[in-house]
């Protein structure tokens, strides 16, 4: 199972929308939020995913097609 570690950022039509619930019902993966901020025009979200490679890379995809930017996570959060 491999990890990876994420920003995301929401525009504002997606704020509101249960995206992270919704990407968990559709691919078989393990999300962990990390941290979140979320205003009525902007989220960022921290998320540590866990899943086969492809999978991941399936999701991610499916992410950014629903309008979500997705970066990696440069710095690591503090575990704990």
């Amino acid at each position: 199972m491999d990890t990876q570690r994420l920003w995301l950022m929401y525009p504002s039509r997606n704020v509101t929308r249960p995206v992270i619930c919704e990407l968990a019902k559709k691919f078989d993966v393990v999300f962990n939020i990390r941290q979140a901020s979320v205003n009525d025009e902007i989220g960022l979200v921290s998320l540590e995913l866990q899943g086969e490679r492809e999978v991941l890379k399936a999701s991610i995809a499916w992410l950014e097609e629903q309008g979500i930017k997705v970066e990696p996570l440069e710095i690591q959060t503090i575990e704990g």
